[in-house]
């Protein structure tokens, strides 16, 4: 999986080696931000699609998130207590991992929802 962020005009992206002769280019506008998703498992892009299901999951596990941040190119850090630090977007952002259940509540999923969203990635 690659992530690409570029507010250049020109921007090249590069598949996996045995691909090289797909490699594609494409124009975008100045100062438009770009980030390109390829190849994502299908358990990843399961819980993309939780996120945004309407009305909002309280069913969704922790770490299934956690894996989605990762598959996203995200770093994740232990913080104090149950809380994890992710960044990822350029940006770093604390949640706090749910115990004793292992699923995550309504609130966090909008939270997660809405950056997602900020940041363009959709199922």
């Amino acid at each position: 999986m690659h992530i690409l962020r570029s507010s250049l005009l020109e921007i090249h992206y590069v598949l996996s080696k045995k691909n090289r002769k797909n490699n594609k280019s494409f124009h975008i506008d100045a100062g438009t931000t770009l980030w390109y998703y390829k190849n994502m498992r299908r358990k990843h892009q399961k819980t993309l699609e939780q996120i945004f299901a309407r009305p909002t999951s309280g069913n969704i596990k922790w770490s299934d998130i956690e894996a989605l941040f990762l598959e996203l190119g995200a770093e994740i850090s232990e913080r104090a207590g149950s809380r994890i630090g992710v960044r990822l977007f350029d940006d770093r952002r604390v949640f706090h991992r749910p115990h004793p259940s292992p699923n995550t509540d309504k609130g966090a999923v909008a939270s997660i929802r809405k950056w997602l969203e900020e940041n363009g990635v959709k199922p």
